[in-house]
C-alpha cells in the first residue's frame, strides 16, 4: 500500500515537471514563468520532504510492530501491575509522547526550511516552541479523556464495548466541535470581530440569501505563523461563526472574499460536513466491530510474538492492520469530497451571481499558496479532496450564466 503511495507521488511530480513552462491561459497576467517555476520547485520540495518523512514514519511503525519495541513497552507496562484503565492510558500516552518527540526535526525542517525558503513562514522559533508545548499538552488532555473512557468501557462491557465506545466517541466529537471556537482555537490564535462594516453587511446579506444564521464574523491573526490564506466556518449551534484569515482580508477584494465565503456557505447549507461526519462514523463503527472480533482471544499476540497479550498491545496491532485495510477507502472518501466541492462551487455562482470574482479568488489563492496547477490524474483520484484548480476555474466559467434559479440543497 505504501509502495503505491510513493509511486503516485513520483508520477505526480514527474507529470508536473513534464507539463512544460507554459503559463495556463487562466493565469496569464497573474503569474509569469518565474512564478510558475517557483510553484514547481515548492511542490517538488514538498513532495521530496513528504516522501522522506512518510518513509521514516512507516519504517519506524514497522520496526515497532515487528521488532522488539512493542513487546518491551508492553511488558514494562504490564510489570507495573497498575489498574487496567491506568495501564492502558500510560501505554498510549508513552506512544503519543514518543511520536511527537520524533516528529520534532521534521516539523522544524518543514517550517523553518521549506516554508521559509518560499516566503510563507512568519513563525519565530520561540512561537514554534510555545505552539508545540501547548499542542502537546492539549493532545495529552484530549486523548486521555478518550483513553480513560475507552478502557473504562472495555472493563465494564467486555462483549459490547465496541458499540458503547462508538457512541461515546460520537458525543465527544460533537462536544469538541461545540467548545473548540471558545476554548481550543483561542489558545493558538487571536480572534477579533471583523471591523470592516461594509464587508460585514455584504457577508450578512450573503448569509441571509443562503438561509444561514451566523453568530459572529471574526478575523484571525494567521499572519503570525504563515502567509497562507484561508477562511472557514467553525462551531455548531450558537457557537457557529465565520473566520477569515487576516492574510485573506489583506490580499483580496471584498467581492473575492464574498465569493470564498459563498463557497463555504454552500458547504454549510448542503450539510456537507454533517454528511462526511455520518460517513466517517459509519466507517468507525465498522472498524470498531472488526477490532472487537480481531481482539477476541490471543491469536494476534501469538502471531506478533507478544509475550504478555495485553488489550492495549492488541489494539496497536489492530490499528496497524486496519490502517492497511482502509487504504482502498481513501479514493472513495476523496471522491465524495470533490463532489461536495463541486456543489459548493455551484452555490458560489448562485449566491453571488459573480463567477469572475470567484475565479479571481481561486487564482489568487493558487498563486499565493503556490498550488500545483498540473497534478497527475491518478494522484488526484487517490489524494485530492478538491478538484484541481484549473478544473474548478474552467467549470465555474462554464457554468456562468447557466446556474440554477435556486440550488437544490439536500
Amino acid at each position: 500500500m505504501e509502495a503505491s503511495e510513493y509511486l503516485l507521488r513520483y508520477l505526480n511530480l514527474r507529470h508536473m515537471r513534464s507539463s512544460g513552462m507554459v503559463v495556463p491561459v487562466e493565469f496569464i497576467g497573474m503569474m509569469d514563468v518565474d512564478m510558475l517555476q517557483k510553484t514547481r520547485d515548492y511542490e517538488a520540495d514538498k513532495a521530496c520532504f513528504g516522501f522522506i518523512s512518510s518513509l521514516f514514519g512507516n519504517l519506524l511503525t514497522v520496526a515497532f510492530i515487528f521488532g522488539p519495541l512493542l513487546n518491551i513497552v508492553n511488558e514494562w507496562t504490564v510489570s507495573l501491575n497498575l489498574p487496567f484503565v491506568i495501564s492502558g492510558w500510560l501505554f498510549f500516552v508513552i506512544l503519543l509522547l514518543a511520536s511527537e518527540i520524533l516528529n520534532i526535526p521534521f516539523s522544524l525542517y518543514e517550517n523553518f526550511r521549506i516554508e521559509n525558503k518560499y516566503g510563507f513562514n512568519t513563525m519565530t522559533l520561540r512561537l514554534w516552541i510555545s505552539d508545540f508545548a501547548r499542542s502537546l499538552l492539549i493532545s495529552v488532555i484530549l486523548i486521555s479523556i478518550i483513553l480513560f473512557a475507552a478502557f473504562g468501557i472495555m472493563q465494564w462491557s467486555s462483549v459490547h464495548w465496541w458499540i458503547w465506545l462508538w457512541g461515546v466517541m460520537l458525543l465527544y466529537g460533537i462536544f469538541i466541535m461545540y467548545i473548540s471556537p471558545y476554548v481550543i482555537e483561542p489558545i493558538f490564535n487571536k480572534f477579533t470581530p471583523l471591523e470592516d462594516e461594509l464587508l460585514k453587511k455584504k457577508i450578512a446579506a450573503l448569509a441571509e440569501k443562503a438561509g444561514i444564521s451566523i453568530a459572529r464574523i471574526m478575523k484571525m491573526d494567521a499572519s503570525r505563523r504563515s502567509r497562507h490564506s484561508n477562511a472557514y466556518f467553525t462551531g455548531i449551534g450558537k457557537t457557529k461563526r465565520i473566520v477569515l484569515y487576516d492574510t485573506l482580508t489583506e490580499g483580496m477584494t471584498q467581492d473575492e472574499i464574498i465569493a470564498v465565503l459563498a463557497h463555504e456557505m454552500g458547504h454549510w447549507k448542503r450539510r456537507h460536513v454533517l454528511k462526511m461526519i455520518v460517513m466517517m462514523e459509519m466507517l468507525m463503527l465498522i472498524l470498531l466491530y472488526i477490532s472487537f472480533r480481531l481482539m477476541e482471544g490471543d491469536m494476534l499476540a501469538e502471531i506478533f510474538r507478544i509475550g504478555a497479550p495485553s488489550t492495549y498491545a492488541k489494539l496497536v496491532i489492530v490499528g496497524f492492520l486496519c490502517g492497511i485495510a482502509s487504504f482502498p477507502l481513501r479514493p472513495l472518501i476523496n471522491y465524495f469530497s470533490r463532489h461536495n466541492e463541486r456543489q459548493a462551487d455551484n452555490d458560489c455562482i448562485y449566491l453571488t451571481g459573480d463567477a469572475e470574482s470567484a475565479v479571481a479568488a481561486f487564482i489568487k489563492l493558487a498563486k499565493e499558496n503556490l498550488t500545483n496547477l498540473n497534478p497527475h490524474p491518478l494522484y488526484v483520484f487517490f489524494y485530492h479532496s478538491h478538484p484541481p484548480i484549473l478544473d474548478r476555474i474552467r467549470y465555474i466559467r462554464g457554468k456562468s450564466g447557466k446556474q440554477e434559479a435556486k440550488p437544490a440543497y439536500s
